[in-house]
């Protein structure tokens, strides 16, 4: 699929009026067909189900009007608290968070319900007319109506429900590292075997550097999709190299070059023009491709879980053990080559996947700062990397993970940490150090086993 045609499918994913959106032009859709039904069916069948009646003209004005005027009451009443919760949770946890708030489908779809069942109500009374107006009532209009009022009525139930539900930080935390674990399910489908492949970028022509065209960027932000099919096509076509300096997450200045490409003379303007288009820019990163942007929002509910004004670090050892999963997740799944060849086999297009020790750095590297303060955090740190380390069968990814490990263990003595906190934190590391060893047999399982069962 074409990048700005993903990109923009994430925005729509993540706007809040495009399921309303939908629904109101269902329920104009609905109301047309009701009507059309009634003046088709007559009022004569109602009289043979018993357990309905037929309304009057006057009846059936004032039901719909009721009806209509309740529904887009409550309509900016449900818009009114769900801007109340947004402003709340991104004053609190983050304002990267709004974009979780504004894809939750439960406040869409509640809007929508409300706002068509108001068009619906006031298309259907326009139809009604008194006896000196050839008298008309379309009793199937008004049972559809009074379904879709009982229905909201259900919706309006839920959504008092689901709003305080929505800001419970573990449901949040739980949300997004799903959302993560989805993201890397969907980027990084293939298991590892015994051992992960090298993450290393292949070795480009001669002289790449010095003979490639440098195709720059038309206009500043950050790259919400790129699509590599563009690219491999472009670059068998016109049978050169293309390097691509960013990937998506990344933010780009215009002028700064997107992908070099060599030899440069056998690229026309309108290729240059096609690579270009493979970029999607926008003015936030978003989570279509950009397989970190669910890190950093974890990370930024821990970091601010972890400040002095707060200070809630079971909030930020939530956010750990969502990246945990994360972590060991990416930890058995193949990364994507750097290079994509073509159907000879021939080099075509180099780009840098996220690897995995790009992934735990990004976790571990921002995380610690805060962490290093904070006794408990600090403990369950080191216990995120061990559950990682434990599930991993690849030796060098393990010690990734005890890398990170020992960081912390170094900042934790820099800023002075009580001895007691310091020693328990050592120890732990050691475990770490075990778990990490090559070639991990039975025994340091069991090790792990009892580790889980420790506290923090």
């Amino acid at each position: 699929m074409n990048a700005r045609l993903i990109a923009y499918w994430s925005q729509l994913h993540g706007s809040y009026w495009f399921i309303p959106s939908l629904m109101t032009l269902g329920a104009v859709g609905l109301a047309f067909v009701t009507t059309a039904l009634d003046t088709r069916l007559g009022a004569d069948w109602i009289e043979a189900v018993p357990w309905l009646y037929a309304n009057k003209p006057d009846g059936a004005r004032a039901l719909l009007s009721t009806v209509a005027g309740s529904m887009i009451t409550v309509a900016g009443v449900t818009f009114s608290i769900t801007i109340s919760t947004v402003v709340y949770a991104s004053s609190q946890l983050g304002p990267r968070l709004l974009t979780t708030f504004m894809q939750d489908r439960g406040n869409q779809i509640t809007l929508g319900t409300f706002i068509a069942t108001f068009l619906y109500c006031l298309l259907v009374l326009r139809t009604v007319r008194s006896s000196d107006e050839g008298g008309f009532v379309p009793h199937l209009a008004l049972l559809v109506g009074l379904a879709l009022a009982l229905a909201s009525l259900g919706v309006l139930i839920y959504f008092i429900h689901h709003t305080p539900a929505s800001m419970h930080v573990s449901n949040l935390t739980a949300r997004i590292g799903r959302d993560l674990n989805d993201h890397l399910d969907r980027l990084f489908p293939e298991q590892l075997g015994e051992a992960a492949p090298p993450e290393e970028e292949p070795p480009l022509p001669p002289a790449f550097f010095e003979e490639a065209l440098r195709i720059r960027a038309r206009e500043d932000g950050y790259i919400q999709a790129l699509d590599a099919d563009v690219l491999l096509a472009a670059a068998t076509e016109h049978d050169v190299v293309l390097r691509a300096e960013f990937r998506p997450g990344d933010y780009v200045t215009r002028g700064q070059a997107l992908v070099l490409a060599a030899p440069a003379g056998r690229l026309s303007d309108e290729a240059c023009q096609r690579l270009h288009a493979a970029f999607a820019f926008g003015p936030q990163r978003t989570g279509t491709q950009d397989v970190l942007f669910r890190v950093n929002e974890l990370v930024e509910i821990a970091a601010r879980a972890l400040s002095p004004g707060v200070n809630d670090p079971f909030t930020a050892i939530g956010c750990m053990d969502w990246l945990a999963s994360a972590i060991g997740q990416l930890g058995t799944r193949a990364i994507p080559a750097a290079g994509r060849r073509d159907a000879e086999g021939r080099l075509r297009v180099v780009a840098y996947p996220v690897t995995f020790a790009v992934f735990v750095g990004a976790v571990c590297d921002q995380l610690r700062p805060y962490v290093r303060h904070d006794r408990n955090a600090a403990l369950h740190f080191v216990k995120m990397l061990a559950e990682a380390a434990g599930g991993l069968a690849d030796d060098g990814r393990r010690a990734v993970l005890l890398r990170h490990g020992r960081r912390l263990l170094d900042d934790c003595r820099a800023v002075s940490m009580p001895p007691q906190d310091l020693d328990e934190l050592e120890a732990r590391v050691q475990i770490l150090a075990h778990l990490a060893q090559p070639g991990v047999d039975t025994e340091a399982l069991a090790v792990r086993h009892r580790w889980l069962g420790g506290s923090a």
